[in-house]
């Protein structure tokens, strides 16, 4: 049986938007989504003034062991659990559209829909290893990208080598609510409300910092 069996059939699909609007793309493997995730979704719509998050949970990140993943809609459903916002859509169209990177899901978002404005919005736990992405200069050549700190991860936008590669098209946080409309590269670090929550830690019955 497929990941996507028990799943109803808008969760496979992109969720509606209009032309116009600006959309946040938040993927992960939200194993187990938490109030650290919400924090940076709910955040991002304010300082970038997004219509809409996608929160896109995805069949497993490349960079990870996924031996014990939860089942897409399992993780979909605890996704959901926690949101309230409407702004926040949660969505596995990844998985549909057999999708393993980034790259492929900018690809497909940008070619499906032109008259949409995206940006790219990750914690800065993920920009420390973002040159291991597939693509990663294609990314950030391609889309705005918002970087949101994270506990511990507050130097990677100055020290990953993302940041010094693309230092030149940093952009100050002040403008964030401009970065949807900025031409590629262009990116920002957001500071805002930090959770000690980790992902990690919750699986193994912790409360982490990281």
């Amino acid at each position: 049986m497929s990941a996507e069996a028990d799943l109803p059939e808008h969760y496979l699909d992109m969720p509606a938007v209009k032309a116009g609007m600006t959309v946040g793309l938040f993927g992960g493997s939200f194993n187990p989504p938490h109030e650290g995730h919400l924090l940076i979704a709910q955040h991002a719509i304010e300082a970038l003034k997004l219509d809409q998050l996608w929160w896109m949970v995805s069949p497993g990140n490349p960079l990870k062991d996924h031996s014990e993943l939860p089942t897409l809609a399992e993780r979909i459903w605890l996704s959901e659990a926690l949101i309230d916002d409407p702004r926040i859509k949660v969505t596995g169209f990844e998985a549909a559209h057999k999708i393993r990177y980034s790259a492929e899901t900018i690809e497909l978002v940008l070619g499906k829909l032109p008259d949409v404005r995206f940006v790219w919005v990750m914690g800065a736990d993920s920009l420390a290893s973002f040159d291991k992405w597939a693509r990663w200069q294609w990314i950030v050549e391609t889309i705005p990208i918002a970087v949101y700190n994270r506990p511990g991860s507050s130097l990677a936008d100055h020290s990953s080598v993302m940041a010094q590669t693309f230092a030149a098209a940093k952009i100050d946080e002040a403008w964030a609510s401009e970065l949807a409309q900025m031409q590629p590269p262009a990116w920002t670090f957001i500071h805002g409300p930090l959770s000690p929550l980790s992902s990690t830690e919750l699986r193994h019955g912790k409360r982490g910092n990281t």
